[in-house]
């Protein structure tokens, strides 16, 4: 390297160079996604704004890679306040150069996995930690990984982590054993802990345990981490119990010391608030106690086939095969090919659209197809050594067999991105026919209460399907979640939770009932 470079700008082509030779699926497995370099100095910049001043500085990285942060503790606090710093690499290959790289006697770079680290026996060693643990979901963490790393957590921190929490998240808990009183931690994470139930004992960690200072939501449009579609937080707390009266810094957008958005919220108020995404943008919801789309609608994930491209197909991709016609049900295509928010139907029930697609879903066993319909049993063994493997298929009899869901009157889009021609990442479809649909989307099954109404007044489905499309924006993003990149998406049980009262007001003999009697009312329908 050239000699007149900066230690950070070595670090960088160090880092790059380290990357390239690794595979970015390599990377991915190991949640291996390195700070760059801007974003690390606004993390320790703020970090100066939160340390009393002119204290020494005992530093913490759990996961230093090639020591992004501690080359931003270099050029925001004076060496003099540097008293030690440790860092913890489990991978090697950015251990090892980075150790050599840094030659520093302050700095004590262990090659080692920090979560079977024994912790330190006189308390914490360290007053500010600063981290961007490594983002390796739950799946690619086996069942003994997954009780070592729980019971170590609990004995640490006593957060009780649930089996589908990611690595980062049991980082933060085995790190509490390592801060001392009134230290602070800075943690560079995936915002979906927000919003999902895995996050919940780190919400409840981040409320009860430990003094919460600030959560910073990064705009997901502008990715911190090039080669990860994840939205990030930065998260600080300061290790010590939270007073009654504590209020949190809710910001978001920009960077930490300059963000687009910021408020402070009391304490109390968070514990009452089930998602924190949107709080910096419109404040702590309060729950509403009126309907919800949840009394009105049964909300169903649409159709996982296994395979698309073995199971859908054109009209005339059917002709060309020889299959047989009684076999498929119409399905619509994609959203990005609906190019229609109202799909009218034909007389046969088939969608009125230029792109009609058609599912198969065959219930006959394979002992009885080869002699009943010969092309469909050639058909199916063509992909059999493929398709009956794949998960979904492998756990249905017969392994062909296709969900039961029948088509649905109302339906929404289970994610997209606030594009420039729309003002909406989600839209809601008025569907008259009787095509079925994807897991691409949500299909809103009308209870019976509902489903009544709308059979007794030919314009109320036009009118409920409005009133859907005019949910704000605000409203739906702030029951469902966000990842990197601006995708946005919602579960069945995000929609459900959407206020309805509109919906109550076209139904006068529900609208004036109590919840609870409207509950029993309005009877859910079983799909």
């Amino acid at each position: 390297m050239n000699a007149t470079m900066s230690i950070e700008e070595r670090r960088v082509v160090l880092q790059n160079n380290l990357d390239t030779i690794k595979t970015q699926a390599e990377r991915n497995r190991l949640g291996q996604f390195a700070t760059p370099t801007e974003l690390a100095s606004d993390m320790l910049s703020y970090a100066r704004r939160l340390m009393p001043a002119n204290s020494s500085i005992r530093f913490l990285d759990p996961a230093i890679g090639t020591g992004s942060f501690y080359s931003a503790l270099l050029r925001e606090f004076p060496s003099e306040r540097i008293e030690a710093a440790s860092g913890f690499e489990i991978d090697p290959h950015y251990g090892e150069p980075a150790r050599a790289l840094w030659n520093d006697p302050r700095l004590k770079l262990t090659l080692g996995d920090f979560t079977t680290s024994a912790q330190p026996k006189d308390g914490g060693v360290s007053n500010l930690v600063i981290c961007n643990p490594p983002y390796v979901r739950h799946h690619h963490l086996d069942k003994a990984a997954k009780e070592r790393l729980l019971h170590a957590t609990i004995a640490s921190s006593g957060m009780k982590l649930d089996g589908l929490a990611g690595l980062y998240c049991y980082f933060i808990g085995l790190a509490h054993a390592w801060m001392e009183a009134d230290a602070i931690a800075g943690w560079l994470i995936p915002s979906e802990f927000m919003d999902v139930k895995y996050g919940v004992p780190v919400k409840r960690y981040l409320l009860n345990d430990v003094e919460l200072l600030r959560v910073h939501r990064f705009d997901p449009n502008e990715l911190q981490f090039g080669d990860a579609l994840v939205s990030s937080a930065a998260v600080w707390f300061r290790k010590r119990k939270p007073t009654a009266a504590h209020k949190v810094e809710f910001s978001y957008g920009g960077t930490l010391t300059k963000p687009a958005i910021s408020r402070m919220v009391f304490l109390n108020d968070l514990k009452d608030s089930a998602k924190w995404t949107g709080i910096a943008n419109f404040g702590v919801r309060a729950v509403s106690a009126g309907p919800r789309l949840a009394d009105f609608f049964t909300i169903k994930r649409g159709i996982a086939t296994g395979d698309n491209g073995f199971f859908i197909m054109s009209r005339d991709e059917i002709v060309s095969r020889d299959l047989p016609m009684e076999f498929f049900r119409p399905i619509l295509p994609g959203p990005r090919h609906l190019e229609t928010d109202i799909v009218e139907s034909n007389v046969d029930g088939t969608p009125k659209l230029v792109k009609q697609l058609f599912m198969l879903d065959c219930r006959i066993p394979e002992t009885q197809l080869k002699d009943q319909y010969p092309t469909l049993w050639a058909y199916y063994q063509s992909g059999k050594p493929k398709v009956s493997e794949t998960y979904l298929c492998s756990h249905r009899k017969p392994w062909y067999a296709q969900e039961k869901r029948p088509p649905a009157l109302f339906i929404c889009t289970y994610m997209g991105r606030n594009l420039a021609k729309r003002d909406k990442p989600f839209r809601f479809i008025l569907n008259r026919s009787q095509a079925t649909a994807a897991n691409v989307y949500l299909l809103l099954y009308p209870k019976l209460e509902l489903a009544n109404a709308i059979a007794n007044n030919a314009k109320l489905a036009l009118r409920i399907w409005e009133f859907l499309n005019g949910i704000d924006s605000a409203t739906l993003l702030g029951e469902g979640r966000v990842y990197g990149g601006g995708l946005y998406k919602l579960e069945p049980k995000e929609l459900a939770n959407v206020p309805a009262e509109a919906i109550a007001d076209m139904l006068p003999n529900v609208a004036n009932r109590p919840t609870k009697q409207r509950e029993l009312f309005v009877q859910e329908t079983i799909y």
